[in-house]
């Protein structure tokens, strides 16, 4: 799927993304991106870091979402497994994240890894 399809419209423009899985991919790219605006803005108030540095020299490899749970109209959890390369040392970050929506908007909270 072409990056403004998928992704690129919800960092570029003030449109919000639909559910919970879409928050979260698109909250990827912005890790690929390194754009921490988006990052901050997505992140629920009450577990924002005050100050969020991203980590240099990360190449990210790829993203695969392993499923969607919608728990109610305002909450829903994404299982998601991202892989990168730092150092020449290959990682994966396998992630359920928790998701809330307010004003229409949906928020990451946090999430458990693996």
């Amino acid at each position: 799927m072409a990056f403004d399809a998928c992704c690129g419209r919800y960092l570029d423009h003030d449109t919000p993304a639909p559910d919970a899985e879409s928050l979260m991919r698109s909250r990827y790219s912005a890790f690929v991106l390194e754009r921490a605006d988006y990052l901050t803005s997505s992140w629920h108030a009450s577990t924002r870091p005050a100050d969020l540095t991203l980590e240099p020299g990360v190449k990210w490899l790829g993203l695969a979402v392993k499923r969607h749970r919608v728990i109610d109209a305002d909450h829903a959890e994404v299982e998601f497994v991202a892989r990168s390369r730092v150092g020449g040392r290959g990682q994966r970050l396998h992630e359920t994240s928790r998701f809330v929506r307010e004003g229409g908007r949906w928020l990451y909270v946090d999430g458990d890894t693996r």
